[in-house]
């Protein structure tokens, strides 16, 4: 028996031509400066052999992720492209993963010397060249070699057989506040630290410390002695408003759903787990086909909204695994199928990941890293059509 295939309930658009558009506002934004592709967590979730695909071909200097094994993903799908660009672990590589990271010519960090020995080790016994970064520990507190006295470390590392140290970087923990004294300190003192370590005879291929935040709030990070930037967020379309102020930006993710039922209920009716809404007079609701389970943060019950039928329409009562309930009195004709955006853009109108991570006290990578397994991925755009593979 032939079974029509079922469209999604929960899905997320992907526009890689914004992708891509993206890409290009952001490079020339920090020219001279080079652009790496941040794309950890198979591309925040979204899903990482469609965004190679949108960004392989740009001006991109390559990609950085965070695992080993999205290093080795990446570089099969830029393989398949036939395209030739450096991927790059920005965190760390544990012992027993540094051998298969120099035979695949990841370009590794360094977080301190022991690693760097064990990385020379594996390039020697592989005759090969291992291209390594330096991570200094500039003021995160979280890897790397800390800024005070890690010259002579440095040198150390220099000298070991099998290492070309193509890089050195550092990251901020404070560069999303433009005013932050903390940044403006740790800039200039890893600066600093650059020139002298070039005094010393040192030549980096690449030194960076900007990452999204950075780039929006910091631009000379973008400057000498900088010459590379990480970003991820803002190639999303940078939700902090700041970010698209300064790199015009736009949206390149819309969350949608379908209406599962609309109801006339009357006043007095409670609403959902906790009973926490009840109608004060008769009201048009409809249970939306998404969740907790999907993304919707538990901080958007009785406060957030969505947008059905071209209007913006409240959430009432408390969000589930499954359903969320939306008054939509003002909607004039809604019917169970209908399409509802939970983000994205609707006419001059907007809700965005950032709006959601403001109602829930957290970060928009947050929001984006919370979609759930059964929001299907979908990529929309002339990349698509011109031969992208299903997300």
């Amino acid at each position: 028996m032939f079974l029509p295939p079922l469209k999604p309930r929960v899905w997320v658009e992907i526009d890689l031509d914004a992708l891509a558009r993206n890409f290009n506002r952001i490079a020339r934004k920090v020219a001279p400066a080079h652009v790496l592709c941040v794309l950890k967590a198979n591309a925040y979730g979204l899903g990482v052999a469609n965004y190679a695909r949108a960004l392989a071909r740009t001006g991109c200097a390559g990609f950085g992720v965070a695992e080993p094994y999205e290093a080795l993903e990446l570089k099969a799908e830029l393989d398949r492209l036939g395209v030739a660009k450096d991927v790059q672990i920005l965190s760390s590589v544990l012992p027993d993963e540094i051998p298969s990271m120099v035979e695949a010519d990841v370009v590794l960090p360094v977080t301190d010397l022991a690693e760097a020995r064990l990385i020379s080790s594996a390039a020697v016994a592989a005759r090969k060249t291992a291209r390594v970064h330096v991570k200094i520990d500039s003021g995160m507190g979280r890897l790397g070699i800390l800024l005070d006295g890690a010259l002579p470390v440095l040198r150390e590392i220099a000298a070991l057989p099998g290492l070309s140290c193509e890089g050195i970087f550092t990251h901020c923990p404070m560069a999303y506040d433009p005013k932050d004294p903390y940044t403006a300190r740790q800039i200039a003192r890893f600066a600093a630290f650059v020139h002298a370590a070039e005094a010393e005879g040192f030549r980096f291929r690449w030194v960076h410390m900007a990452a999204s935040d950075a780039i929006n709030n910091y631009p000379q990070t973008a400057q000498p002695p900088f010459n590379l930037v990480r970003t991820g967020i803002n190639l999303h379309g940078s939700f902090d408003p700041n970010g698209r102020r300064a790199l015009e930006v736009e949206p390149v993710l819309t969350l949608k759903t379908r209406v599962a039922q609309v109801r006339d209920l009357p006043a007095g009716t409670t609403l959902g787990y906790g009973r926490t809404w009840c109608l004060r007079e008769p009201t048009r609701v409809a249970t939306i086909s998404a969740g907790y389970a999907d993304g919707l943060p538990l901080a958007l019950s009785n406060r957030g909204s969505v947008f059905i039928g071209g209007r913006r329409c409240p959430i009432i009562g408390r969000i589930s695994m499954d359903y969320t309930t939306v008054d939509v009195s003002g909607v004039d004709a809604v019917a169970p199928g209908d399409e509802v955006v939970c983000f994205g853009s609707c006419g001059e109108d907007a809700i965005t990941p950032d709006d959601w991570a403001a109602l829930k006290g957290t970060h928009a990578y947050d929001i984006i890293c919370s979609l759930g397994s059964r929001v299907r991925r979908v990529a929309v755009g002339d990349s698509v059509r011109k031969g992208a593979s299903p997300l």
